[in-house]
C-alpha cells in the first residue's frame, strides 16, 4: 500500500503577487527548478507567507509544468495567467529581476494553482 497523503510546502512571496493569489486572478505560480520543489505534485497543498509578516495564503496545486526558461514558461502559459496586470514583457523582466540567469538556468517551473477550500 502506499502513502500519496499530500504535503504542505510554505513559500514566501512578494506582496503584489501574494495579493493576486489571494484575490484568485493569478493561477500560475512561477518558480525556479530548485531541487526541493522537484517533488512538488498535483494535490500539495502551498502555503504562501508574505515574508517577515504572518499574512498566508493557502493554495491547492493543480499541475506542475516544467519548462527551460522564463520566457518559454510565459509564452506556454500565457501571461494573463502569471500577471494579469502586467504586460507580457513587464512580467519576462519582473522574473529575471526576482530569478538572475544562473538561477534560471535550473530550468523555470508553472505551477497551476487555485485558492484552497477554507
Amino acid at each position: 500500500m502506499t502513502n500519496s497523503t499530500a504535503r504542505v510546502r510554505e513559500l514566501n512571496l512578494h506582496r503584489q503577487y501574494f495579493e493576486l493569489v489571494a484575490a484568485g486572478t493569478k493561477t500560475i505560480e512561477v518558480r525556479v527548478k530548485y531541487p526541493h520543489l522537484a517533488d512538488l505534485a498535483a494535490g500539495d497543498t502551498i502555503r504562501f507567507r508574505i515574508k517577515d509578516t504572518d499574512e498566508t495564503c493557502d493554495v491547492q496545486v493543480l499541475r506542475v509544468t516544467e519548462y527551460p526558461d522564463s520566457e518559454a514558461l510565459r509564452d506556454g502559459e500565457g501571461p494573463s495567467n502569471v500577471n494579469p496586470t502586467a504586460t507580457h514583457d513587464q512580467q519576462l523582466a519582473n522574473i529575471r529581476t526576482i530569478y538572475g540567469p544562473e538561477k534560471e538556468a535550473l530550468g523555470a517551473l508553472a505551477i497551476e494553482i487555485t485558492r484552497a477550500s477554507r
